[in-house]
């Protein structure tokens, strides 16, 4: 009997494709994949599969699945669809990595489209990892990214209706919600790629929680924390509650834990299991998931709660539009 909650998420992944670039049907690139967290994984996969499938690098790949989330994805939770912070402002966090060890990050970016891009453009450009706030936007603009509004009508909206309680908690899976009279304030498009040369690339790009206070900053352009990139083990990416992320340096962990020999699920499920260990019953009321993608082209991925979905494209027969619902501590199903 299907249940509400498959015909939900049935239903979701129906939008999403309806969103979604067209799939590329060329030929499979020997040993490329592309991974993404949440539903919309779909569509930055397929915008980021092209690249790999002509030869192409990890890391033009991962920027282009997560640009298409920035521009042409409308989540509350990612790009110029993200719900605000408490004050009514809309700011973007992002972060890019390359396997040889390569970062460059940006946070609490305003008036940019791409902050991925951004990203990218700290790691190559500047001797630094991260910029933050006006100088993110400054050097941003110094680098030709042209400053455009990007807070939405139905965004301004669902701001002022959450004004009338100023409640802020957490909702678990609110990835998967959408507008009108969504709840969500959180998170990430979390995107990972192996290329035919076994290089390995990631990038993260968000909104952050809806409502939070602002200034505030997640894991997502925390290398170690929300992405971290090892040509030598492999990659991960986390999504949830970004505080935890910080706290457990999670995606480091992860990596490191492929590192000494635990398959992609297993290092999901030994990192989320520290996170149990250390703050147990926050644990039960909040969202943390991980996905990671090892050297040898293998995917795993584990989450605190039911409800966490990721997509795989590796050029092969498909379906590419296929979802993949990770295993869980909690056997809490929270739509």
């Amino acid at each position: 009997m299907s249940t509400r909650r498959h015909f939900l998420q049935s239903s979701l992944l129906a939008a999403g494709a309806l969103a979604a670039p067209r799939l590329a049907r060329s030929a499979p690139a020997s040993g490329a994949k592309v991974v993404s967290t949440w539903d919309f994984g779909v569509g930055a996969n397929a915008a980021a599969w092209p690249v790999l499938a002509r030869g192409g690098d990890a890391l033009d790949a991962v920027e282009a699945g997560a640009r298409w989330a920035e521009a042409d994805l409308c989540n509350p939770t990612v790009g110029r669809c993200g719900n605000p912070d408490r004050d009514g402002v809309l700011t973007l966090d992002a972060s890019i990595m390359a396997g040889d060890g390569r970062c460059g990050a940006v946070a609490a970016l305003e008036d940019i489209l791409h902050p991925v891009s951004v990203a990218r453009a700290v790691m190559e450009k500047t001797p630094h990892v991260m910029l933050v706030g006006e100088g993110a936007q400054q050097f941003a603009l110094a680098q030709g990214f042209p400053k455009q509004p990007l807070l939405t009508d139905e965004a301004r909206k669902a701001w002022r209706e959450w004004l009338k309680t100023s409640e802020y908690r957490p909702q678990i899976n609110a990835e998967r919600r959408q507008r009108p009279g969504d709840a969500s304030n959180h998170d990430t498009l979390g995107i990972l790629a192996i290329g035919a040369d076994g290089k390995l690339a990631g990038a993260c790009t968000t909104s952050g929680m809806a409502w939070k206070l602002h200034g505030r900053v997640g894991d997502s352009p925390i290398v170690g924390a929300g992405l971290y990139v090892d040509n030598e083990a492999g990659a991960a990416t986390a999504s949830g509650v970004g505080e935890e992320m910080v706290r457990n340096a999670a995606s480091f962990l992860v990596v490191e834990l492929m590192r000494q020999g635990r398959s992609p699920a297993e290092a999901c499920r030994e990192a989320i299991e520290r996170v149990v260990r250390k703050r147990p019953e926050a644990s039960k009321q909040l969202q943390v998931c991980f996905l990671a993608l090892n050297k040898h082209g293998e995917v795993g991925a584990y989450a605190l709660h039911q409800g966490f979905v990721y997509a795989v494209h590796d050029g092969g027969a498909g379906p590419h539009e296929r979802l993949h619902e990770s295993a869980s501590v909690y056997a809490t199903a929270r739509q």
